[in-house]
């Protein structure tokens, strides 16, 4: 019996995703529960799972193409996979000993047995048709993919540099190859010979980063207001407490939990901050869903710490060393990018000394933390030298007044220089 693999619910608000790769082959040996196809979303990469063990029987949708929610994207043939035969060993076994004057290179076991590990990667339905097309030996392409898969782009490199399969065999002179297809011409008459440009594809997640992040600034009044504080506090707290913290919760001590335990109490004090604009309307949250700005390989996401009021310092530091991780790996689900009340984007570990950071929507707040610098400053009519670092809080005019931002950020900066007033919570 056939089942169909489906695109499932892919979250709030989302309603369209783009087949990124197919794991398997038409006609492949399946088992339940494994990856057959990733999709790529506007928040998420995420992995469709066979719904039975059998035969992939049918691929509906190449890579590339873009698919909505319960879509059929191709079918299982429920039964026992087909059992690999071991026909071949006996045909191979005669060759060899044909060519007995054939002395064996010390290097050939370790190429073919790099070969046959990439041999038993499979390929997408586009790459394959790439790699037939030109008659390629997959084995001989570097893969970037997940666990070492090739993708397409990993065949056009490798079509640029001149890998094809029969490029070493005698022929009449070929004729003057095209322009790679992704390459971008000088001029209209002119290709470029060195490829010193590269037109690129965006990704779904990418186009939806630069709609929302236009959006915030086409339809916010967005405004920035700055201040400075003294981490002198905090970094000695941390070197004091490290070593108990780590033993005793098996997680580092980092800077982000003081600083969304700040914001949060600067959050309760200033609630407009916490809020968003909803038509002629303004929704106030009493909760603190706290999204964490995190770099991942397909570019800025958010995950999301919910209810971050109710957490320990450890449980902060535990949750977003897992969303981080999860960022990373391309594992995040929809549900960890939604529903956040305010955002914290740390620039400062890429080394940005000052940033405007822009806001997350539908979010009226966004707070951008930066580079901690050696600076003097003037302490009791004293110079002295302090670690110090500049905040910016980037707002939505219309829902927050300046008043009320300059505050929120004088409320953060008081927690962080005496960090003992997150402890009594004043």
């Amino acid at each position: 019996m056939a089942i169909e693999i489906k695109v499932p619910q892919l979250g709030e608000s989302v309603t369209e995703a783009t087949v990124a790769t197919w794991f398997k082959n038409k006609g492949d040996a399946v088992t339940r529960d494994e990856p057959l196809v990733e999709l790529e979303t506007d928040k998420v990469t995420m992995e469709v799972y066979a719904p039975a063990s059998g035969v992939l029987s049918d691929v509906m949708f190449d890579e590339g193409s873009d698919v909505e929610v319960g879509t059929v994207l191709g079918k299982v043939e429920e039964g026992d996979a087909p059992a690999a035969s071991a026909e071949p060993a006996p045909e191979e076994a005669p060759a060899k000993k044909e060519e007995p004057a054939a002395a064996p290179s010390k290097e050939e076991p370790a190429t073919a047995s790099a070969a046959e590990a990439k041999s038993d990667l499979p390929l997408s339905p586009a790459v394959r048709k790439m790699v037939d097309e030109n008659n390629l030996d997959p084995s001989a392409i570097s893969g970037t993919g997940k666990d070492g898969r090739l993708t397409k782009a990993d065949v056009q490199a490798h079509l640029d540099g001149g890998g094809r399969k029969d490029a070493a065999k005698p022929a009449a002179p070929a004729p003057e190859a095209p322009a790679p297809r992704e390459r971008v011409a000088v001029a209209p008459s002119e290709p470029d010979p060195e490829g010193r440009e590269e037109r690129v594809k965006m990704t779904r997640l990418r186009k939806r980063i630069a709609e929302r992040l236009k959006a915030a600034q086409d339809t916010a009044a967005m405004l920035t207001t700055f201040n400075e504080v003294d981490m002198t506090a905090v970094m000695a707290a941390r070197k004091q407490y490290q070593e108990r913290f780590e033993k005793k919760h098996g997680v580092r001590l980092g800077f982000m939990s003081f600083f969304v335990r700040a914001a949060i109490q600067a959050l309760q004090d200033i609630p407009a901050v916490n809020g968003e604009i909803a038509g002629d309307e303004i929704i106030y949250k009493h909760y603190y869903h706290i999204g964490v700005a995190v770099s991942s390989p397909s570019g800025l996401v958010v995950p999301v710490l919910r209810d971050a009021d109710k957490l320990s310092f450890a449980e902060i530091e535990k949750n977003i060393g897992a969303l981080g991780v999860k960022a990373r790996d391309g594992k995040l689900s929809p549900n960890d990018l939604t529903g956040g009340t305010f955002t914290i984007s740390n620039g400062g570990i890429f080394g940005s000394l000052m940033s405007t950071p822009i806001l997350n929507p539908p979010q009226s707040g966004i707070l951008g933390m930066h580079k901690i610098q050696e600076r003097p400053i003037a302490v009791d009519g004293e110079v002295v030298i302090r670690p110090m670092m500049y905040l910016a809080l980037s707002y939505d005019h219309r829902i927050i007044d300046g008043r009320e931002a300059v505050t929120f950020l004088v409320r953060l900066k008081d927690a962080i220089e005496d960090p003992q007033r997150l402890l009594l919570e004043i």
